[in-house]
């Protein structure tokens, strides 16, 4: 309530009353009241994701009519780690079939809001299961756990415990190892945990720094060739996906998500 009534310069009890006026017209009820906190019911929920997706549209069409949403660059949000490792070798074959477009490449490990005027595209890890957007797979590959052969030997690893005498590398920002760990009912810190940027994760990995948790796409050359020995590897559902606003998308997204579509089916060199 606070923050709605900075963002629209009222009281917080300005707002409140608001929102009681129209459960009172609607009939229904939009926040559940417990204690200090409110959160939305499921008819708030749809209300708000509803008002979301209208305003969003308007503002689109608004950009569109001003000639605003021509001129911007294509903002594009992920993981560094897949910024390093996957779309920036790539995109000079996008800059190439595109020289009239400007991209804005925000790598960071939070899944970033798209909203109109800001983020256009998200390129995340996961399950695919991203309510409010649409999801178009681009990479199924599982997690796996992998080390230097001269970091943790050739012999056979009994189990994740047996792995705690080892440093680990987790990517900055995010809780990847940790979480695998924990999943594994490892609840113990291993020898150390050195958190770096999303590039440097398999670099320090192959040199023996520590045991890193990644996407097998990313090492599966190392692994081949011996410098990463693989150590536990999840089942293959999840992947990378696509995420857009639902809705109509203004032409730089369009001409990167059929570059993406190619980039999907071309065969890795």
């Amino acid at each position: 309530m606070t923050a709605a009534g900075n963002a629209l310069n009222v009281s917080h009890a300005a707002v409140s009353q608001q929102l009681r006026a129209l459960e009172s017209r609607l009939g229904v009820s939009l926040l559940c009241r417990a204690g200090r906190g409110t959160v939305m019911t499921p008819e708030g929920a749809r209300l708000a994701q509803s008002a979301r997706d209208g305003f969003n549209l308007m503002a689109r069409e608004l950009d569109a009519l001003t000639g605003a949403d021509a001129v911007r660059a294509l903002q594009i949000s992920t993981s560094p780690t897949f910024a390093a490792l996957w779309l920036m070798p790539r995109l000079p074959r996008f800059s190439a079939r595109a020289p009239h477009l400007d991209v804005m490449l925000n790598p960071t490990p939070a899944l970033v809001s798209l909203e109109p005027g800001g983020i256009d595209v998200a390129i995340r890890y996961g399950d695919g299961n991203w309510p409010g957007h649409d999801v178009v797979p681009l990479i199924q590959s599982p997690l796996v756990v992998v080390a230097a052969p001269s970091l943790v030997g050739e012999g056979p690893v009994d189990g994740a415990q047996a792995l705690l005498r080892h440093p680990w590398l987790e990517e900055y920002g995010t809780n990847e190892s940790t979480d695998w760990l924990r999943r594994r009912g490892v609840m113990d810190r291993p020898g150390g945990m050195l958190q770096v940027p999303g590039n440097l994760l398999i670099d320090g990995a192959r040199t023996g720094q520590g045991i890193a948790v990644t996407v097998r796409c990313f090492v599966e050359e190392d692994i081949a060739s011996g410098r990463l020995r693989l150590l536990f590897s999840e089942d293959g559902s999840k992947g990378y996906f696509i995420l857009t606003r639902p809705g109509v998308q203004r032409a730089p997204v369009r001409e990167f998500l059929r570059w993406l579509a190619c980039e999907k089916l071309r065969p890795e060199t």
